[in-house]
């Protein structure tokens, strides 16, 4: 298992905390939590090596977009970089962001 962080610019807290997904084949579950300190933490544990390049490029597109403050634990199980996307679109919307 393998533990990747990262932090970008934030100032856009969202309403409430959020489980979105699962850990499955395929898929992520994503819990979002708000951050009063404007930052988006994110912590990815993934049991696939190799792709830390692909998660720091999809995450930086995702939070350049979307500048959520909060905390986002990501529990991947081989999700490609669409459903990666896809699954934070779902927390930041169920957020209330």
């Amino acid at each position: 298992m393998r533990t990747l962080r990262y932090e970008f610019p934030a100032d856009d807290p969202p309403a409430r905390r959020v489980h979105v997904g699962v850990v499955g084949s395929g898929d992520l579950e994503i819990l979002m939590t708000p951050e009063p300190t404007g930052i988006a933490r994110v912590r990815v544990r993934t049991s696939v090596d190799g792709f830390d390049t692909v998660w720091r490029v999809v995450l930086e597109r995702f939070f350049a977009r979307h500048r959520v403050a909060a905390s986002f634990e990501l529990n991947d199980f081989g999700a490609t970089p669409g459903v990666v996307t896809l699954r934070l679109r779902q927390a930041v919307e169920d957020g209330g962001s």
